[in-house]
């Protein structure tokens, strides 16, 4: 069982947190949001070539890192801090779900790439015209159809406006794409729906450990009656609660992350962490933003203040792999 990061996990989520801090602060963020690509294409290259993020759960034997999955998500835990718009998402799923279904062929042809930051999707939706993440901006479109895991090439995308600007969606038309069986998608699929949803946990705690930090600040700062606002019981009680869950959501998301990249955990073990972690994890994000909202006052629903950003993405996860309670419905009890 573990604990804690290792030393070099530590240092890895160091990296990324400083890098972050000094290239994705508001103003950064709300530029790259609302740009043509919709993320900082400069950010994303030196994520990429300089700490490999892309790379960091592709083997070595296809020009990857070849760590695990965890490493993975602490990545994304600091993502989700800064808000910042990625196409590290999308593409770590479908970069999973291939190296589950995909064929030894599609592997040493694909994996390559995607190590070195081309953007990658998934559809998991087998509609005509699914709605996907980074559709409009990946060079690799994978798709699950029946039992196959098919390569996408061809597809119209068309960006899909969405409340959480950060987000990137965009509706694939397959109907005059080229579909080309490069694996098994039974595998995949399965693959893509946890990794997914321990994903966006690790998002999730994240941004709610950022909506936290937000909120002691300003109640900090803030002063009524002639006291911080922090000073006050009533509200020291509401920001100890959303620690309390900030730090249990971690711990899940952690031993979700960790049975997803630990071959010998039993399937059913790691389904069961995926989706408790997701359940939790989404729920605090949403819980913290609406605590962050609140405790700001009315500061927080100016377009000026971070607070929306906060609240939208805090959202805008819980719809991405399956809202709250549809993973506590996927829990066998």
């Amino acid at each position: 069982m573990h604990f804690d990061l290792s030393e070099e996990q530590a240092e890895l989520a160091a990296t990324v947190r400083g890098l972050l801090d000094k290239r994705a602060d508001s103003a950064a963020v709300r530029a790259a949001s609302v740009s043509e690509t919709g993320y900082d294409e400069a950010l994303w290259a030196t994520l990429c070539e300089q700490i490999g993020v892309a790379a960091l759960a592709v083997p070595e034997q296809y020009d990857g890192v070849g760590v695990t999955f965890f490493e993975t998500s602490v990545v994304l835990e600091e993502l989700g801090r800064t808000i910042a718009p990625s196409p590290l998402l999308a593409t770590t799923v479908a970069t999973e779900a291939l190296l589950a279904g995909g064929t030894d062929e599609a592997k040493a042809r694909l994996l390559p790439r995607l190590a070195a930051g081309e953007i990658a999707t998934i559809a998991l939706d087998e509609a005509a015209a699914p709605v996907v993440l980074d559709g409009d901006r990946a060079a690799v479109v994978l798709a699950v159809r029946g039992d196959d895991l098919v390569e996408v090439t061809g597809a119209t995308a068309t960006w899909v406006e969405a409340m959480d600007q950060s987000v990137r969606l965009a509706r694939l038309d397959l109907s005059g794409a080229e579909l080309t069986v490069i694996g098994e998608g039974v595998a995949a699929r399965e693959r893509a729906e946890l990794v997914g949803a321990a994903s966006v946990a690790a998002l999730a705690v994240g941004l709610a450990d950022r909506a936290l930090r937000m909120t002691v600040d300003y109640s900090k700062e803030r002063v009524q009656f002639g006291r911080a606002i922090g000073s006050f019981q009533a509200l020291k009680h509401r920001m100890a609660d959303v620690l309390a869950r900030v730090e249990m959501a971690r711990s899940a998301t952690w031993a979700a992350s960790y049975a997803l990249s630990d071959p010998e955990t039993d399937p059913a073990e790691a389904a069961f962490q995926a989706h408790a972690a997701a359940s939790y994890a989404l729920e605090t994000a949403s819980l913290a933003a609406s605590e962050c909202v609140q405790l700001h006052g009315g500061i927080a629903i100016t377009w000026e203040h971070d607070a929306h950003l906060v609240f939208k993405r805090a959202h805008a996860l819980g719809q991405l792999f399956g809202a709250p309670h549809r993973h506590r419905a996927a829990v066998a009890l």
